[in-house]
Protein backbone atom coordinates (compact mmCIF):
# COMPACT_ATOMS: atom_id res chain seq x y z
CA UNK A 1 0.00 0.00 0.00
CA UNK A 2 1.39 3.27 -1.10
CA UNK A 3 2.19 6.13 1.51
CA UNK A 4 1.43 9.26 0.92
CA UNK A 5 3.36 12.19 2.51
CA UNK A 6 2.47 16.12 2.71
CA UNK A 7 5.81 17.82 1.96
CA UNK A 8 5.90 21.37 3.18
CA UNK A 9 8.08 24.10 1.96
CA UNK A 10 11.34 23.92 3.47
CA UNK A 11 10.92 20.57 5.26
CA UNK A 12 13.63 18.22 5.35
CA UNK A 13 13.13 14.04 5.88
CA UNK A 14 15.57 11.55 5.04
CA UNK A 15 14.67 8.40 2.86
CA UNK A 16 16.72 5.43 3.04
CA UNK A 17 19.84 7.12 3.90
CA UNK A 18 19.66 10.08 1.71
CA UNK A 19 18.03 14.07 3.04
CA UNK A 20 15.82 15.73 0.69
CA UNK A 21 14.52 18.99 1.47
CA UNK A 22 11.99 20.79 -0.40
CA UNK A 23 13.09 23.85 -1.89
CA UNK A 24 9.96 24.79 -3.68
CA UNK A 25 6.16 24.84 -2.78
CA UNK A 26 4.61 22.40 -1.37
CA UNK A 27 4.47 18.79 -2.16
CA UNK A 28 2.84 15.21 -1.96
CA UNK A 29 4.23 12.46 -2.39
CA UNK A 30 3.71 9.02 -3.00
CA UNK A 31 5.73 6.40 -1.78
CA UNK A 32 4.87 2.93 -3.79
CA UNK A 33 7.56 1.14 -2.59
CA UNK A 34 9.43 0.20 1.15
CA UNK A 35 11.69 2.57 2.39
CA UNK A 36 13.26 4.13 5.21
CA UNK A 37 11.23 7.43 5.87
CA UNK A 38 11.84 9.75 8.70
CA UNK A 39 10.35 12.93 8.50
CA UNK A 40 12.28 16.19 9.93
CA UNK A 41 10.51 16.17 13.29
CA UNK A 42 11.39 12.61 14.06
CA UNK A 43 14.96 13.12 13.80
CA UNK A 44 17.15 13.72 16.61
CA UNK A 45 20.67 14.90 15.16
CA UNK A 46 24.05 13.49 16.70
CA UNK A 47 24.41 17.14 18.90
CA UNK A 48 20.77 16.37 20.01
CA UNK A 49 21.77 13.24 21.94
CA UNK A 50 22.87 14.26 25.42
CA UNK A 51 19.88 12.64 27.50
CA UNK A 52 20.16 8.62 27.67
CA UNK A 53 16.22 8.03 26.39
CA UNK A 54 17.53 10.27 23.08
CA UNK A 55 20.94 7.94 22.98
CA UNK A 56 18.49 5.13 22.39
CA UNK A 57 16.28 6.69 20.29
CA UNK A 58 19.19 8.37 18.22
CA UNK A 59 20.99 4.18 17.89
CA UNK A 60 17.32 3.30 16.59
CA UNK A 61 17.57 5.94 14.35
CA UNK A 62 20.58 5.21 12.65
CA UNK A 63 19.60 1.32 12.44
CA UNK A 64 16.79 2.21 10.66
CA UNK A 65 18.64 4.80 7.96
CA UNK A 66 21.87 2.92 7.51
CA UNK A 67 20.60 -1.01 7.57
CA UNK A 68 24.60 -1.73 6.99
CA UNK A 69 25.54 -0.86 9.88
CA UNK A 70 22.45 -1.74 11.57
CA UNK A 71 23.68 -4.66 13.98
CA UNK A 72 26.24 -1.78 15.60
CA UNK A 73 23.53 0.56 15.96
CA UNK A 74 20.81 -1.76 17.89
CA UNK A 75 24.12 -3.31 20.34
CA UNK A 76 24.30 0.04 21.51
CA UNK A 77 20.49 0.68 21.48
CA UNK A 78 20.07 -2.27 23.77
CA UNK A 79 22.57 -0.82 26.31
CA UNK A 80 21.34 2.31 26.07
CA UNK A 81 17.96 0.84 27.07
CA UNK A 82 19.53 -1.42 29.73
CA UNK A 83 21.14 1.32 31.52
CA UNK A 84 18.06 3.46 30.93
CA UNK A 85 15.46 0.49 32.63
CA UNK A 86 18.54 0.14 35.61
CA UNK A 87 18.29 4.13 36.86
CA UNK A 88 15.02 4.27 35.85
CA UNK A 89 12.59 0.93 36.49
CA UNK A 90 9.34 3.27 36.17
CA UNK A 91 10.44 2.77 32.56
CA UNK A 92 10.00 -0.91 31.65
CA UNK A 93 7.02 -1.46 30.41
CA UNK A 94 7.91 1.28 27.62
CA UNK A 95 11.42 -0.45 27.19
CA UNK A 96 9.74 -3.44 26.96
CA UNK A 97 7.49 -2.45 24.19
CA UNK A 98 10.48 -1.15 22.02
CA UNK A 99 11.95 -4.23 22.48
CA UNK A 100 8.91 -6.17 21.28
CA UNK A 101 8.86 -4.14 18.32
CA UNK A 102 12.72 -4.85 18.02
CA UNK A 103 12.94 -7.79 18.32
CA UNK A 104 9.60 -8.34 15.90
CA UNK A 105 11.57 -6.39 13.06
CA UNK A 106 8.94 -3.14 13.64
CA UNK A 107 11.48 -0.20 13.12
CA UNK A 108 9.20 2.10 12.42
CA UNK A 109 7.06 1.35 15.38
CA UNK A 110 10.23 0.87 17.24
CA UNK A 111 10.87 4.19 17.01
CA UNK A 112 7.94 5.64 17.97
CA UNK A 113 7.45 3.77 21.16
CA UNK A 114 11.10 5.19 21.94
CA UNK A 115 9.76 9.03 22.26
CA UNK A 116 7.76 7.58 24.45
CA UNK A 117 10.68 6.70 26.31
CA UNK A 118 12.04 10.46 25.62
CA UNK A 119 8.81 11.83 26.95
CA UNK A 120 8.97 9.39 30.10
CA UNK A 121 12.56 10.64 30.69
CA UNK A 122 11.35 14.30 30.19
CA UNK A 123 8.04 13.79 32.73
CA UNK A 124 10.25 11.97 35.25
CA UNK A 125 13.41 14.69 35.38
CA UNK A 126 10.08 17.37 35.77
CA UNK A 127 9.30 15.62 38.67
CA UNK A 128 12.64 15.62 40.08
CA UNK A 129 13.02 18.79 39.44
CA UNK A 130 10.08 19.68 41.17
CA UNK A 131 10.91 17.68 44.08
CA UNK A 132 13.98 19.12 44.72
CA UNK A 133 12.47 22.59 44.58
CA UNK A 134 9.96 21.40 47.11
CA UNK A 135 12.65 20.22 49.78
CA UNK A 136 14.95 23.72 48.77
CA UNK A 137 11.91 25.68 49.88
CA UNK A 138 10.97 23.38 53.32
CA UNK A 139 15.33 23.51 53.80
CA UNK A 140 15.19 27.15 53.66
CA UNK A 141 11.75 27.42 55.74
CA UNK A 142 13.18 25.31 58.07
CA UNK A 143 16.28 27.75 58.71
CA UNK A 144 14.62 30.56 58.89
CA UNK A 145 12.68 29.29 61.73
CA UNK A 146 16.02 28.18 63.53
CA UNK A 147 17.25 31.60 62.61
CA UNK A 148 14.09 33.25 64.07
CA UNK A 149 13.82 31.27 66.92
CA UNK A 150 17.86 32.29 67.77
CA UNK A 151 17.45 35.55 67.24
CA UNK A 152 14.37 35.85 69.89
CA UNK A 153 16.62 34.10 72.88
Amino acid sequence: MPLKLDFKSGDKMIINGTVIENVGSNAKLLIHNEASILREQDIISETENLTPASRAYYALQCAYIFPNQAERYLTECRDFLSQYVTAAPSSRPIVDEILGHLDSGSQYKTLKSAQKLIRHESDTMARFEQRMREIDEATLAREREETGAQASK
